[in-house]
């Protein structure tokens, strides 16, 4: 009996079938086969949301090759991801066949595996079940919500904001998030407060560094020492006195270790750790998941990384007590397994953590079959698993007082040491929070005895300044739109690179500055759709979406419900003029559009006229400052741009070494259209050759590799696997891209034109969207209307010289 076998990916396609053997044919789907088209009536309300899907064109060969296979088959098995888009993946392509009558007389199941090994292989086409269709239900939920939300607000937006790009129903909502970050980043307002440290010297030179808490018998609070003169009487104070050890407090504590990975945490630490973005955390994870060839097999080395479960199967839990006790000995053993519990409301779409698919397969032992990434990414997956099956580790922690006879004033010195290692000999987990990171990292204080007399050898008050909450980076992003339960763990990626790629935020030394346009857009919905980038409106929909996933509520009575609010918000903002939405984000953004530049005079003056006043314009190329007084002034600026007259500081060129192959000096230089590479010096009239820094790239973090580089773009990357052609990296005036038979992809997210590998270039040319091919011109039209023009357009006298002679 054959079978027909699909899954998502080619990489997985060519995996698997190596384990099932001649009897079945294993395809791919290449992800997604169908979508709404962008178009009006795509989802209508109307008709209990009916859809209209349109195949992708890249889609419909792979169809071909499945139906065309499952001629010679019996049966279908829908191997795609376990989780929610799996689902609907294999869905569409059952529907797709079935209304190609392909399907006739065939058995079709689905099958669910979490890593790709051939035990779980083998046991999943064991026991195939149903579509489930409580989990296709809640993915067209999801569909119909985004499409209504972007389809209906961005329209809106491009007519009341010129220049500004789409809305998503998420994605509005993560921008808020890093628009309001830098809102409380403007409006904070420092406080100073002083500290003061002593260096206590005791007998046989042991030194002890020590933090003032208590001053006149009283425990000093942040702000008690607020400037410099209070520091200056609390110095007088401390010198009055003499010093002992007043007190010693010993303590052990235990640290347990943290669960394996979810989606999330993986995400987090990887970025923390490794400095991947989500996007790149996802692709190296779903490369070690479909399978790495280890010397002529192709194995699959992670389970499924799309998950919020922190549970373990039976299998991982004995492979890895057995291999702790073999390698590191009982004591680094517990005496049963640990078990953990997800802190992520509704926890349900995946069974297992992200996890080693063998715990024995050491990351050093095939380090040499994996690529920088790959080999990073597998050691962080290997050590937690290993690490939250280990035994806790204990810290002895000391604090010692050192104290005035009479208690007057009180120095406080805390440090701990690893009495026990634990699980911190395989992996120790690391935090956003620098306080709590500093407070984890180890700190040992000499040994001192109760009573024992000590000097201050020196006093030193420190000022301080409070500081404002620190912009997100992407694993604090993630963190907290988990925590808001918005989006899922598998959308995280996604929804960072598409505000990216809107140009409503950027990253800058890891850390996100919302754009002049993204802080416009959040302005705009706050103001006029508030409700529907609440975040609590917004987790509701995903607890809704969760519940239609357990089958508990009906997929079009979520839709009706929100429809019929949306769709009157809509309808009134339309009425909105351009008028009311300026003065509406003029108020709101009034800080961030027009800075205070001399205290006590209105911002909003123009600077050149000084009688109108400076508003917010929208002009066809977005949105910028000019005076009310045009046409008699015509002062504009664009927006971010200073606003007084001062010229931007200059930047003096930069040395970062010498190209090896030319010998010339590589310098950072600053022009008018950004920074740029230069190597050597103008001679005579030959220019030097320059490449552009990217804007992805902090100024500070260009170095002589990242411009080597990118001086040796143009690359060619590799030939296509089904074409033979060549694919080319380089950048161009609107960025990195790819070429490929003639047409241009851009490269977007973490991937660098100077390190794309072959096999994610392909990837990134296949995702891309596809442009309508131009209409026809009807020949005879075109040539009737150039007989015309010929006709009428006076002959013009052209007067160029060549070689002299005039023609």
């Amino acid at each position: 009996m054959m079978k027909v076998v699909v899954v998502e990916s080619p990489a997985k396609a060519k995996t698997i079938n190596k384990y099932l053997g001649s009897d079945y044919t294993v395809l791919a789907s290449y992800g997604h086969v169908r979508d709404l088209p962008a178009k009006d009536g795509s989802v209508n309300p109307d008709e209990q949301f009916s859809m209209i899907w349109q195949i992708d064109p890249n889609s419909e060969k792979h169809i071909k090759d499945i139906a065309t296979s499952l001629k010679k088959a019996d049966e279908l098995l829908l191997a795609t991801d376990q989780d929610r888009e799996g689902e609907a993946i294999s869905w569409h392509v059952m529907d797709i066949l079935q209304q190609r009558s392909a399907l006739k007389g065939k058995k079709v199941k689905r099958v669910v595996f979490n890593e790709v090994t051939q035990n779980a292989i083998l046991d999943a086409v064991a026991h195939p079940r149903d579509l489930d269709q409580a989990l296709i239900d809640a993915y067209l939920t999801r569909r119909a919500l985004d499409y209504l939300v972007g389809f209906n607000l961005s329209p809106i937006l491009w007519r009341k904001l010129p220049g500004s790009r789409s809305a998503g129903r998420v994605q509005s909502v993560a921008l808020r998030l890093i628009t309001e970050r830098e809102d409380e980043i403007e409006a904070f307002d420092p406080q100073e407060y002083w500290t003061i440290l002593a260096d206590c010297l005791g007998s046989e030179d042991r030194h002890l560094e020590a933090k003032l808490t208590h001053l006149h018998g009283e425990k000093l609070g942040k702000f008690a020492i607020k400037d410099e003169a209070a520091a200056q009487q609390a110095l007088a104070e401390i010198n009055k006195h003499l010093y002992h050890v007043d007190s010693i407090e010993k303590k052990q504590v235990k640290r347990n270790p943290a669960p394996p990975f979810t989606t999330s945490t993986l995400q987090q630490e990887a970025s923390r750790k490794l400095g991947f973005g989500a996007s790149r955390t996802m692709r190296t994870a779903q490369q070690l998941y479909e399978g790495i060839n280890l010397a002529g097999e192709t194995t699959g080395l992670i389970t499924y990384m799309r998950t919020d479960s922190v549970q373990l199967s039976q299998e991982a839990l004995t492979g890895s007590r057995k291999y702790i006790q073999a390698s590191y000995g009982d004591k680094y053993l517990p005496e049963k397994p640990r078990v953990f519990k997800s802190k992520v409301k509704n926890a349900q779409e995946a069974h297992e953590a992200i996890r080693p698919t063998d715990v024995s397969r050491h990351p050093r032992d095939i380090a040499t079959f994996l690529s920088d990434d790959q080999r990073k990414l597998y050691e962080l997956v290997w050590k937690r698993m290993v690490a939250s099956q280990m035994t806790n580790a204990i810290l002895d922690q000391v604090g010692i007082n050192v104290a005035s006879p009479d208690q007057n004033v009180i120095f406080r010195a805390n440090g701990s040491t690893i009495a026990f290692d634990g699980f911190f000999k395989v992996y120790r987990e690391s935090f956003d929070d620098a306080k709590k990171q500093k407070e984890d990292d180890e700190k040992m204080l000499p040994r001192f005895e109760q009573g024992e007399k000590l000097d201050l050898e020196k006093v030193t008050p420190n000022q301080h300044f409070t500081q404002p909450p620190p912009r997100y980076t992407e694993a604090s992003l993630v963190k907290k739109l988990e925590e808001l339960g918005i989006g899922r763990p598998s959308t995280y990626a996604s929804i960072i690179r598409t505000l990216q790629d809107r140009d409503y935020v950027r990253l800058e030394r890891r850390q996100f500055h919302p754009e002049d346009r993204g802080r416009i857009v959040t302005a705009f919905l706050l103001n006029f759709f508030k409700q529907y980038i609440e975040y609590d409106f917004t987790a509701g929909l995903e607890d809704q979406l969760d519940e239609v996933s357990g089958g508990k509520l009906k997929w079009t009575d979520i839709l009706n419900k929100f429809w019929r609010k949306f769709n009157a918000s809509v309808e009134e903002a339309k009425g909105l003029t351009i008028t009311q939405v300026i003065d509406r984000l003029n108020e709101d953004l009034k800080v961030m559009l027009f800075p205070e530049i001399e205290p006590g005079k209105d911002p909003r003056v123009c600077l050149k006229c000084g009688e109108g006043q400076l508003s917010l314009k929208l002009g066809k190329f977005g949105a910028f400052i000019g005076c009310s007084s045009y046409p008699d002034c015509k002062y504009t600026r664009k927006l971010g741009e200073p606003s007084d007259s001062e010229s931007a500081v200059t930047f003096e060129p930069k040395e970062l070494g010498v190209d090896p192959k030319t010998d010339l000096k590589v310098t950072l230089r600053k022009g008018p259209y950004g920074f740029y590479f230069q190597w050597g010096e103008p001679e005579g009239k030959k220019k030097p050759k320059r490449v552009a820094l990217p804007k992805q790239i902090d100024p500070d973090d260009a170095n002589l590799n990242i411009a080597l580089g990118l001086g040796a773009l143009p690359r060619v990357v590799g030939v296509h696997p089904e074409t033979s052609e060549e694919i080319v990296a380089a950048i161009g005036r609107f960025g990195p891209y790819l070429k490929y038979q003639g047409k241009f992809t851009s490269i977007k997210g973490d991937d660098e034109p100077t390190t794309i590998t072959l096999e994610r270039a392909v990837e990134v040319i296949a995702q891309a969207p596809k442009r309508k091919p131009r209409a026809k011109a009807n020949t005879n039209t075109t040539k009737k209307k150039r007989t015309v023009a010929k006709k009428k357009a006076p002959a013009k006298k052209t007067v160029r010289k060549k070689k002299g002679v005039t023609i």
